[in-house]
């Protein structure tokens, strides 16, 4: 007799840039530490759910099939928003406005769908932070909030503090000392929406919707560790019903050896010293224009360093006539590379990356010192806490590539005494973030009390 479902946990991804994956990460880990009459919903649009699923070793149909193996959790299908026949015209941000202009209903009518299949009310909702009238939604179900913010401590507080900032700035403050944590953060470096962007587009009014509505949750929980830095830790704390550290995700659950090496980036490390090879990749969504291209192969060529650079094939032919050719002595230009494999190689010596909040983790994680130039959203906060803060990277001087920077950048991290500094500062972190998920650390002791909060059908 198949046991009746006690538990049903409805989860709300983002289908956007890398929100989706991380949040599937955390509930695969609850899925199994849930008892077995646990069932977790994840609702997501089709096509992102067939990403992050497939590219995990599981299939789904995006219609609510099983996962594989992974029999308590069950993808359901969100509608995108998207009216057949559309065009887009209006830039990156609209499929992100059909889609959340959509979402209330759209979510009502495939939570219901979940509900009539599996015979269980939801009894807690977890969503991204982004769906700020997730609270809403919860309080019309009577359950909990529970929403999952993917960036930094950093960036949440920016978007808490939204209000307060736009009045510290037009009274003509320049510095963002009045935030706990924030002494050394700069006006600019803030995300678009905050105070400066279009401040009454849809993205930003969402951005600042979630400030206002996040401390109502039942609680908040982040892929990090509350010793990364204890300031903005306390304060957020403070703030919110609970705020619930439980990464790094990397460290608790390993990345396995891929099974085919396919572009021969490891075995090439293997053949490389210590510490000598810079790995530069920019995430999924950010490329640098053409001329920053040009310069990162210049300097690259000049300075005779060792490479891996991961690089989107239809980017390549913005690199100088030959570069690939002559490169093939130097390094490796790739279209993919086990990003997480590579930095957790010793060979590897730097990271050049946008700063995004998951390859920053994944750089602590490794022990890598980063060569940072963000591009947009979270990434400008990312840098300079990692620059002037944490003091384990360095930002590309003018905030964007050109030769002669890049050629300082790469002296300064792998041959000076900066960088040396560098990579033991990186290294305290990473051994303070393997004890936060250890037993009895931060991150263990937190996800216990989120694995509590989504089971225990309280209301808070």
């Amino acid at each position: 007799m198949v046991a009746a479902i006690e538990s049903h946990v409805g989860v709300v991804a983002f289908p956007f840039g890398t929100h989706a994956a991380p949040l599937l990460a955390i509930i695969r880990r609850l899925a199994a530490a849930s008892p077995p009459n646990t069932i977790f919903s994840f609702f997501n649009t089709s096509q992102s759910n067939h990403t992050i699923f497939t590219t995990t070793n599981t299939t789904t149909d995006g219609s609510g099939g099983d996962c594989g193996s992974e029999l308590n959790i069950k993808p359901y299908e969100v509608w995108d928003g998207v009216p057949e026949g559309h065009i887009f015209t209006r830039g990156h941000q609209e499929p992100i406005e059909l889609f959340m202009k959509a979402a209330p209903q759209s979510l009502r009518r495939s939570i219901d769908k979940a509900v009539a299949e599996i015979g269980k009310e939801v009894t807690c909702l977890v969503t991204d932070a982004f769906f700020w009238f997730g609270g809403d939604l919860a309080h019309e179900m009577g359950v909990s909030w529970v929403p999952f913010w993917t960036a930094g401590p950093c960036a949440l507080s920016a978007h808490l503090y939204t209000d307060l900032i736009r009045h510290q700035v037009g009274n003509g403050n320049k510095s963002l000392s009045f935030i706990q944590g924030m002494s050394k953060i700069q006006i600019q470096d803030l995300p678009e929406g905050v105070v400066f962007g279009d401040l009454e587009s849809h993205f930003s009014t969402m951005l600042h919707q979630m400030g206002l509505m996040l401390p109502r949750a039942t609680a908040i929980f982040i892929n990090s560790f509350e010793e990364l830095d204890k300031t903005f830790t306390n304060d957020l704390k403070s703030k919110f019903k609970k705020f619930l550290n439980v990464g790094p995700f990397d460290l608790v659950s390993p990345t396995p050896q891929p099974a085919q090496d396919e572009s021969g980036c490891l075995s090439w490390l293997d053949k490389q010293e210590v510490a000598s090879v810079v790995y530069i990749s920019f995430g999924s969504v950010a490329v640098p224009p053409k001329e920053e291209l040009v310069a990162i192969a210049e300097a690259l060529e000049s300075s005779g360093v060792p490479f891996i650079w991961s690089l989107k094939d239809n980017a390549k032919a913005n690199l100088p006539k030959g570069f690939l050719e002559k490169a093939k002595t130097q390094g490796k230009v790739v279209a993919w590379a086990p990003q997480k494999n590579i930095l957790s190689h010793k060979s590897v010596g730097v990271f050049v990356s946008h700063c995004g909040w998951n390859s920053l983790l994944e750089s602590i994680v490794g022990g890598v010192p980063m060569i940072c130039r963000p591009f947009f959203g979270d990434q400008r906060l990312n840098g300079r806490m990692v620059e002037d803060v944490w003091e384990f990277g360095i930002k590309i001087e003018g905030g964007v590539f050109t030769k002669q920077g890049m050629k300082v950048c790469l002296d300064v991290v792998l041959c000076q005494e900066k960088g040396k500094k560098m990579r033991e500062n990186i290294q305290v972190l990473k051994e303070v973030a393997i004890e936060a998920v250890g037993i009895g650390g931060s991150s263990t002791k937190n996800f216990k009390e989120l694995l509590h909060l989504i089971n225990s059908h309280s209301v808070a």
